[in-house]
């Protein structure tokens, strides 16, 4: 049995998989996250990241008879910054991915002192709310006594590496989104810069997912019920792992991730670096990914659930039988801002288009369909970075009932396809481990199914999708401004 556990936004997930890749056992915990502050995205590393893991890795082991665990792989949310003591202790709660906006100063210094072109040229991606590097700046000013402690930077999965087997070690993948401080070209940390942003800090060993990297102490064997020794791979950030689950390793081959946020991630041959994306090093030596992100996306249908007192069922019925083009509705879903290809955390929701004959399924059917606009909006810009998009895999809770995916179809006028499970980045993780053991997973989670585009239905969506495009233009300085108008309102 091959054992893999992923700590997610909003919940974390566990599998246990049999070397043909079948899933026997499966476990989760939901949690939340905090937001002490406006731009302030946060997780308590001890109470959401290691009491969610040790309670579903003792949930598993519990379950299993007589079959041996033979190895464990970790993945969670990232990049994030967590500061720890030389014992791996967190200081403060993590700050999380590029949905934590509280560095943009700091994003503003390092490009001013770094060049923002020389950045993107050697570190693969652009300065933004993802990256690690400003952040970790914001920490040295904002609180000091805090960075006068740290002696670790750790994220979710290397957490968790260093709790069971005590190495301080990140995975290329997760390190080349510490921008500016890994050289992507070089594969490996960029010295110089990393000194600049974070003085002093010793930087983790690198490795890959798929690499051994330690065994379970006994110490964290009598924490999760573990058995000691038990082999721990690397670990990476999940939507990576995800993506492997779902056989995406082959230049071209592209992940839609339809989760709470929306993220895709396509492989490379080589790093093509674009302004509007993130350039990362792959899951497995030699591989680069491009990859994108929407700020929001299942987090936008659930606030029009919670809002109409209604369930998810309902809606997705009710919208299936509105038209494309939702009855005149066009819909912006930066809600929370926007991440790829805009990076603008000041970005707002737009609904434009209402009338008092309006209901609530024709909203519901518009927010999808605006997501899908995003997603036309991030495959373009990773083709004008010179990637292909020749494969589609659809993954995530948003494939479930249909409608998404085929909307999102007919809007980019590109099959999607379906694999078997959609569990998540968990079975992903059991088979990382089961390549560091040098099993063949070629079989794992086969293809079922393929979502066609209608070309009728790509054609109406051309002309929505270019007023999709105008009006976030034409809307950006008014939703600057209720922007500020809304931080100020937070601040009291």
């Amino acid at each position: 049995m091959l054992l893999g556990i992923d700590i997610g936004t909003s919940g974390s997930k566990g599998v246990l998989v049999g070397r043909d890749g079948m899933v026997e056992l499966r476990a989760e915990r939901p949690h939340r996250v905090s937001t002490p502050r406006p731009g302030w995205v946060e997780h308590d590393a001890e109470s959401v990241w290691w009491a969610d893991f040790a309670a579903i890795a003792r949930e598993l082991v519990a379950a299993v008879d007589d079959e041996p665990i033979e190895a464990l792989a970790v993945s969670g949310i990232g990049p994030c910054l967590l500061p720890a003591d030389a014992e791996g202790r967190p200081l403060r709660p993590a700050i999380l991915y590029g949905v934590d906006t509280r560095a943009g100063l700091e994003i503003s210094e390092l490009e001013a002192e770094l060049g923002a072109a020389t950045v993107l040229e050697r570190a693969g991606s652009p300065l933004t709310s993802q990256a690690v590097g400003p952040k970790l700046r914001w920490l040295v000013r904002n609180e000091p006594e805090v960075w006068k402690e740290t002696r670790m930077l750790l994220m979710a999965s290397s957490f968790l590496v260093h709790r069971l087997t005590g190495r301080y070690v990140l995975d290329h993948q997760s390190a080349s989104q510490c921008v500016p401080m890994y050289d992507l070209m070089a594969r490996d940390w960029a010295a110089d810069w990393a000194a600049s942003v974070a003085p002093g800090l010793e930087l983790p060993e690198l490795a890959w997912p798929t690499e051994i990297v330690g065994r379970v102490t006994p110490f964290a064997a009598a924490a999760t019920g573990l058995p000691a020794g038990l082999p721990v791979t690397t670990g990476t950030i999940d939507a990576w792992a995800e993506a492997a689950g779902v056989g995406v390793r082959a230049p071209g081959d592209t992940m839609i991730m339809y989760g709470t946020t929306l993220f895709l991630t396509q492989v490379l041959s080589a790093p093509r670096p674009h302004p509007g994306l993130w350039t990362t090093c792959g899951t497995w030596s030699g591989t680069y990914t491009s990859a994108a992100g929407m700020a929001t996306s299942g987090a936008v249908t659930d606030w029009l659930r919670g809002l109409t007192g209604s369930d998810f069922t309902d809606l997705v019925d009710e919208a299936a039988r509105v038209p494309a083009g939702s009855r005149g509705l066009l819909v912006l879903p930066y809600f929370a801002g926007e991440r790829t290809p805009l990076f603008d955390p000041d970005a707002r929701g737009v609904i434009a288009g209402l009338t008092l004959s309006h209901r609530r399924a024709d909203i519901y059917r518009a927010v999808l369909e605006g997501i899908g606009f995003g997603v036309r909006h991030n495959l373009e810009a990773m083709s004008a970075a010179g990637g292909s998009a020749r494969r589609l895999v659809a993954v995530g809770g948003g494939t479930r009932g249909g409608l998404w995916t085929r909307i999102v179809s007919d809007i980019t006028g590109l099959p999607q396809q379906l694999p078997a499970d959609t569990i998540g980045a968990a079975l992903g993780d059991a088979l990382l481990a089961a390549e560091a053991l040098g099993i063949d997973t070629g079989s794992w989670n086969p293809i079922v199914d393929t979502v066609e585009p209608d070309p009728a239905g790509t054609a109406h969506y051309d002309t929505y999708y270019r007023h999709y495009r105008d009006l976030y233009e034409s809307t950006r300085a008014t939703a600057h401004f209720l922007a500020a108008e809304q931080h100020r309102a937070a601040r009291g």
